[in-house]
């Protein structure tokens, strides 16, 4: 995982492996056609990730649940083509432990589909299922269970509470009582503000120009700005790195550096020249650089920012105006999007997605055609 393509050619080649570049606004939209599809199931969901969601199927105890989940994966094969596996238990860890299920084993897979149905049964899967693959233990903490004796999901579930409590944390008993049929992990049906925004990405091809890396960062602020926007949040903490390709040469370089803003800000000129300012203390023109990213962190409400004497707040200013003006019209245009020059306009540096599949579903021009 996370190998270059690169290094592993050779089995490309003799398998016929299918390579694709990274499509994420095809990934996306997707995502959103399969939520919107799970939503019709179920009045109370969380969406978990890009690719993940929990349910409630509080209410349903009339109705047979493994039916119903044939139901909603072959709904969701229908609407989006998209195949999905369901898991379905008492709680939330013992559910991701059934998903799994429903994609490895051989029998559930069939299906797409696995229940938990009652203690028993539950026990004897949690038995044959490895403490690493348990959701929240990672492998550090799974190393230090097996160093105690603890190999599986059966045996942590059986672990006194004292000893979870003592070694290892509070969210760590959480997990031991949720795989005891528990529910500690409630749904949260609205998605929590983000904590940090990031953005980074790979060139297309190593460069030693400060002014590629300079448009580069800029082009990454100005997404991360318009993602902090959308949760109407400003930030107070800029970071950028910059890493030379770690797969060439003896000549490896990476660095970051931050910096506090006084007062917060959406600002994406203001985030843009700072970024520059950054740049400009770690770039080392003897290197050739195959990476950059920007991290917004201490973020908070824009509306309850702490206002300083000598500088104008974001929130109600003009500058607020104008963002507002840019994303509306950049949310909704169909004929040119708005960008700051500093991003530059031929983007050299940008990744080279040779293998990219058209973003069936979110351009015209790239639309699936169906030969009759």
């Amino acid at each position: 995982m996370g190998e270059p393509v690169f290094k592993c050619q050779s089995l490309v080649s003799k398998y016929q492996v299918k390579v694709f570049s990274a499509n994420f606004p095809l990934y996306g939209d997707l995502s959103r056609r399969v939520m919107n599809t799970l939503s019709e199931f179920s009045t109370e969901t969380e969406i978990y990730s890009i690719d993940e969601a929990f349910l409630s199927l509080n209410g349903f105890e009339n109705r047979n649940l493994y039916d119903y989940a044939k139901t909603i994966r072959q709904t969701v094969k229908r609407n989006t083509g998209i195949p999905v596996s369901i898991g379905i238990a008492p709680t939330k860890t013992l559910a991701k432990i059934a998903n799994r299920i429903a994609k490895k084993s051989a029998v559930a897979a069939a299906e797409g589909v696995f229940c938990f149905l009652d203690q028993k049964h539950i026990d004897s899967w949690l038995e044959k299922t490895e403490v690493e693959n348990i959701w929240g233990v990672g492998h550090e903490k799974a190393r230090f269970l097996q160093r105690h004796g603890i190999e599986n999901a059966l045996q942590l579930k059986q672990a006194p509470d004292p000893w979870i409590k003592k070694h290892l944390t509070v969210v760590s008993l959480k997990t031991v009582w949720e795989l005891r049929g528990i529910s500690c992990l409630p749904l949260d049906e609205v998605v929590p503000d983000k904590k940090a925004i990031g953005v980074s990405r790979t060139f297309g091809h190593d460069t030693h120009s400060f002014q590629e890396l300079q448009e580069a960062v800029s082009a990454y602020i100005a997404r991360a700005a318009e993602k902090l926007r959308c949760q109407n949040s400003v930030c107070g903490y800029v970071q950028i790195f910059i890493a030379t390709n770690p797969f060439k040469g003896p000549m490896r370089y990476s660095n970051a550096i931050s910096m506090d803003l006084t007062p917060p800000t959406a600002y994406t000129p203001r985030l843009i020249e700072v970024a520059g300012d950054l740049l400009k203390r770690i770039y080392r023109s003897e290197f050739a650089y195959k990476r950059a990213g920007v991290l917004l962190t201490g973020l908070e409400s824009e509306s309850s920012a702490q206002e300083f004497l000598f500088d104008e707040p974001y929130q109600d200013s003009r500058r607020q105006q104008l963002m507002r003006v840019m994303d509306r019209h950049n949310s909704n245009t169909n004929f040119g999007k708005m960008f700051w020059a500093a991003e530059g306009v031929t983007k050299p540096w940008f990744m080279k997605q040779t293998h990219k599949s058209p973003k069936y579903t979110t351009r015209w021009n790239e639309i699936l055609t169906v030969m009759a």
